[in-house]
């Protein structure tokens, strides 16, 4: 039985990968039902989120960046998107999502951070939940 609400997952996370706290609250978090994780197709986090979902069965859309210089090139997908710059990426990643779920580097918010920008555009899209996987592995919503 699901007992997650949420279908359409949008990912975003550190270059640096998941801690292994945060890999393993991430693992429990998709585990609780069916869905979907678009995810922007990057090494670290991105590939680490795709090897989980390509595991729990979970359908892949991948929105890949314009620029190839830290993207994963992840294989085994469901869909594809155009490749696009990663800012415009990473709206259309919340745009087409009920849930960002997010894996930052740190604890605190960064400025000149992609995954901290993508959690801001995420609070501010309205009918929008975020869950922030701390690296301890703690969640913080919104």
């Amino acid at each position: 039985m699901n007992d997650f609400p949420y279908m359409k997952i949008g990912f975003t996370g550190t270059q640096e990968g998941m801690s292994e706290k945060q890999m393993a609250t991430v693992w429990w978090l998709l585990g609780r039902g069916p869905g979907e994780i678009h995810h922007g197709d990057c090494i670290g986090a991105d590939a680490q989120i795709h090897e989980m979902a390509k595991g729990l069965g979970l359908k892949i859309i991948v929105h890949p960046p314009s620029d190839p210089k830290k993207r994963a090139f992840c294989q085994g997908y469901d869909e594809i998107r155009e490749e696009k710059g990663y800012l415009d990426r990473n709206h259309d990643i919340v745009n087409e999502t009920e849930l960002l779920l997010a894996v930052p580097r740190t604890p605190y918010e960064i400025t000149r951070s992609g995954t901290w920008a993508t959690i801001r555009y995420g609070r501010d899209k309205p009918k929008m939940d975020v869950a922030i996987v701390l690296p301890d592995g703690s969640i913080r919503l919104g």
